[in-house]
């Protein structure tokens, strides 16, 4: 009997033997290169041995796996850029190789002649999910705990290890497309459906179950090995095919607009591969995975969507030597739409929670929002009606301060007014244990000057929220001159709690994610004034890869909002700091028209009442004297949106607000949706390179004016041929440290 570190193997009296794959030091079954030269040893040794009648593999964690471990793609990336600078066609030999290295494995499983079943006992994604597939028979347990997903085209790749051949010789055409072009995860019940699992079973019945089916006879040959096999959608060309790809390409373009090269590989992997035998059908999807790893969208995406995002979430920024934060009890000041929002990720997490306003009706009123937002859950399924209970008891409305005593951490997030949180900062204090940390929700407002109201400036800290809390996944922290590492490492760990993403912010006028916000409006502003038609300006941002067009955006916040930070802005800043022109169309659209934007049901778009859609105000044509749309450069507004943006995340890099790379990376992306193809702001300017990034800088500088003005950090970096990545190497601090 072999010895293995990855897993254990037993063979039952009946001859069955039970694969565990449990990972020492790991808390997730992973595939590494350890882990598949084990299971290749695992599959010859239940092949040739008479004495075993078939295998089940299962996990001996609560998930079964998360699939292939990303940092080996990203090594097998490194190893292919060192190739490819001394031999090209010899690097694409060998990033060929390593592509097809799982999917030969998978495959000889399936061809081994003793039958296999995959046992899923939790989460089973990417490369276990194809493994999986490979086997003859499928068990999930019935629980809220197990979902099935090939999530790759997330991170700018696909399925590669026979994915993209198996879920479409299994479930209808249709359903095969859309599951892995989204990534989206499947319920037992979903999967069963679609016909990608045999069997749902009781949780403690699983393994049982798994080996029932081998016990009944089941065959060791899948269904596409057999003679007379018949694809479940019929043939590719026929009636029912006629009817499928042309849609499904043209809906693929509507979704992607051609950004993500990955989408486009997994449709023609399914359309090339279902007209050719299997084995054909895997080599051709090696060949587009070898294609698809050699992409800047993968490289970027795989780093800041995967390895980036992964690091902060496990609190990458946290201040070393600090003891975690075990939260008993946490304050929220405000029950407004933020404040309630707060309060209820907080419950969610299982955090007892204190929702203070002025009077005990506002308070009330802030806890209603959260059982509006459970019960919404519990309708679509998502939540049982005892989580209800548990969340709802977990929040205390409250009009009295007195209530705050015994709580780690306060979150201020009352009425963006100075004098309000100075009162609200107050009177907290006076209560709080001298160790509670004070942490404020401003958008505005910059934290050191917050921090002046407050006795202990060491333990005052900025948490700066996106609205709707409850959906967006980014937590601004920003530090305040007299922040102290302890303040900062309790903001992690309550942001890491609340299953958010942290970044580290130092203090400035609209911090990080706001700035780059206002740079994408105005932009927008910008082209209504020069007369581009405002369908053609939200056009071009949505092909660029935002998810939402800037004057959309706009109307979300709200116009007339627009129009307070304008004005803020000049009695801070002067008249010089807002274009007059903007200003102008600001307060003709608020002023003159009454649109303030989405809350009053009119602003750049009519809100008509539900079901109509909402569709852009055809009054914006008539403000400016409209261009003739031919004559406009759409690439020119595409480029417009990104770079303005990536320029204003290269001051904040200048100017030393954002200090490490993944978080500019990570935050642009999930607090606004910064094309995420392109790996965030900085990656998008590494892609393109310094030196070409500076010469489109220039050009659209002489057209439209100052905000495309290079700063000097990315001169300097042209002039040396560096990345963002080089020059603030996130690593290089925690190795000095090491050293150290």
């Amino acid at each position: 009997m072999a010895d293995y570190t990855n897993f254990t193997v037993e063979t039952d009296a009946d001859g069955i033997a039970l694969v565990t794959w449990d990972m020492p030091e790991k808390s997730m079954n992973v595939f590494t290169e350890e882990v598949m030269n084990e299971l290749d040893k695992i599959v010859d040794q239940v092949a040739g041995d008479a004495a075993i009648k078939g295998a089940v593999i299962t996990s001996g964690k609560d998930s079964f796996s998360g699939g292939a471990d990303l940092t080996m793609l990203k090594r097998m990336l490194t190893l292919f850029h060192e190739e490819e600078a001394k031999d090209h066609d010899k690097a694409v030999k060998l990033l060929f190789d390593t592509a097809g290295r799982m999917g030969a494995l998978f495959r000889k499983l399936e061809t081994s002649g003793k039958p296999w079943v995959s046992a899923i006992n939790g989460t089973c994604m990417g490369g276990a999910f194809e493994m999986s597939l490979s086997c003859h028979g499928r068990v999930a347990a019935d629980s809220d705990k197990v979902k099935m997903a090939l999530p790759e085209v997330k991170v700018g790749i696909f399925p590669g290890a026979g994915g993209t051949q198996r879920v479409p010789r299994l479930a209808d055409p249709q359903s095969a497309l859309q599951m892995l072009t989204s990534g989206q995860n499947l319920s037992p019940q979903k999967a069963k459906g679609m016909g990608l699992i045999h069997e749902i079973a009781e949780p403690s019945k699983l393994i049982e179950t798994a080996k029932a089916m081998i016990k009944n006879g089941l065959k060791p040959v899948q269904p596409w090995d057999e003679k007379g096999f018949k694809l479940p959608g019929g043939p590719v060309y026929s009636a029912a095919g006629a009817n499928l790809w042309p849609p499904a390409i043209a809906i693929l373009r509507r979704e992607t607009y051609g950004n993500y090269p990955a989408a486009s590989a997994i449709l023609k992997c399914v359309y090339e591969g279902l007209l050719v035998p299997f084995d054909t059908g895997l080599r051709i999807e090696q060949r587009y995975f070898t294609q698809i790893m050699q992409t800047t969208e993968a490289a970027m995406m795989i780093r800041s969507l995967f390895v980036s995002l992964q690091e902060l979430n496990k609190g990458a920024r946290r201040p070393e030597g600090v003891a975690p934060t075990k939260f008993k009890k946490i304050g929220v000041l405000g029950a407004g739409f933020m404040g309630a929002g707060i309060a209820y990720v907080t419950a969610k997490a299982g955090i007892p929670v204190v929702l203070l306003d002025r009077d005990m009706e506002s308070a009330a009123k802030g806890k209603a929002h959260s059982e509006s937002l459970i019960s919404d859950q519990v309708k679509k399924g998502r939540a049982k009606a005892e989580d209800k209970d548990r969340l709802l008891s977990l929040i205390t409305p409250t009009a009295d301060y007195a209530d705050l005593d015994g709580c780690d951490l306060v979150v201020e997030a009352v009425f963006e007014d100075s004098e309000v949180k100075k009162g609200a900062t107050e009177k907290a204090e006076a209560v709080l244990k001298p160790s509670a940390v004070f942490a404020s929700n401003t958008s505005t407002i910059p934290i050191t000057s917050l921090a002046q109201n407050s006795k202990r400036p060491k333990n005052f800290i900025g948490v700066h929220f996106f609205s709707p809390v409850d959906k967006m996944l980014l937590v601004e922290i920003i530090l305040g001159k007299k922040t102290g590492d302890k303040a900062l490492a309790v903001a992690i760990d309550y942001v890491r709690a609340i299953k958010k993403t942290p970044i580290v912010v130092n203090d400035t006028r609209g911090f990080y994610v706001n700035r780059c916000v206002l740079r994408y409006m105005s932009e927008a502003f910008k082209m209504l004034i020069e007369g581009v038609p405002a369908p053609m300006i939200e056009n071009a941002a949505r092909a660029a890869g935002m998810p939402v067009g800037p004057l959309a955006l706009t109307d979300e916040t709200a116009v007339d909002l627009a129009q307070k930070i304008m004005k803020q802005t000049i009695r801070d800043l002067g008249e010089k700091a807002v274009d007059p022109e903007q200003m102008k169309l600001i307060n003709t659209m608020v002023d003159d028209h009454g649109r303030f934007g989405r809350k009053n049901g009119k602003g750049f778009y009519d809100y008509p009442a539900k079901p109509a859609k909402k569709k852009l105000w055809p009054g914006l044509k008539d403000l400016y004297k409209q261009r003739n749309p031919d004559k406009i450069d759409f690439e020119e507004l595409k480029q417009r949106f990104l770079v303005v943006i990536a320029l204003e995340a290269a001051r904040v890099m200048e100017e030393g607000i954002v200090t490490d790379p993944r978080e500019a990376d990570v935050g642009s992306i999930l607090a606004f949706g910064f094309a995420p193809y392109t790996g965030g702001t900085l990656s998008y300017i590494d892609g393109i390179g310094a030196q070409k990034f500076v010469k489109l800088a220039k050009s659209l500088q002489k057209k439209y004016g100052v905000e495309f003005k290079a700063p000097k950090l990315l001169h300097d970096m042209a002039e040396k041929g560096e990345t963002f990545y080089e020059r603030f190497d996130p690593y290089a601090k925690a190795e000095a440290k090491k050293a150290a």
